[in-house]
């Protein structure tokens, strides 16, 4: 069975991604997500692992204008979805100066390697975007210091690292809540 004729047809598409405003583009309407990023913005970071949405290697954040966030897996979600929105795909978590070049990395992403967290580095975009979205989350609304390893595998728990580099993912994470000032309140 092919795909309907309208499946491919171009629609216009704009949106935000890290900051700054991308179209209008004339984008098929079924392509997904993760082929606009790769194929249309040449944004390769995030990763194209299961195509099922199983994996979470693809996932980018998606703002909301309330000021919360949330994964959004973009090897099933269409290109569309996001029109209007803001998103942040694994290339805008680093700073970078004017000319484009990585000045200083996330607290995230500067503990996982501290911590060595991944080997392949496959799954990695998908497990910064993860441990980012928490740590946003507890900034609002702060976790007892008693459920803050709980906290952190129900925030990755859907995540797959084929390596098996879980530990360090999850010791990488704990790191960051425990020394960010705010995220974690002592019991009452």
């Amino acid at each position: 069975m092919t795909a309907p004729l309208a499946d491919f047809r171009p629609q216009s598409l704009s949106l935000k991604i890290n900051g700054r405003d991308v179209g209008p583009l004339q984008v098929p309407a079924g392509l997904m997500m993760i082929d606009l990023l790769h194929e249309y913005l040449d944004l390769t970071g995030s990763r194209l692992g299961c195509g099922q949405g199983v994996c979470h290697a693809c996932v980018v954040i998606l703002d909301h204008q309330d000021g919360t966030s949330e994964e959004v897996r973009t090897c099933i979600t269409g290109a569309h979805f996001f029109a209007g929105k803001s998103i942040r795909t694994i290339e805008g978590h680093a700073q970078r100066n004017e000319q484009g070049e990585v000045v200083a990395l996330s607290p995230v992403q500067q503990k996982f390697l501290e911590h060595f967290s991944f080997q392949c580095g496959y799954c990695t975009p998908g497990f910064v975007n993860a441990a980012t979205v928490l740590i946003e989350r507890l900034k609002r609304q702060p976790v007892a210091r008693e459920k803050v390893e709980e906290t952190i595998t129900e925030a990755l728990n859907e995540h797959i690292c084929r390596c098996t580099g879980y530990v360090r993912y999850y010791e990488a994470v704990k790191e960051v809540v425990m020394t960010t000032p705010g995220l974690v309140k002592d019991a009452a």
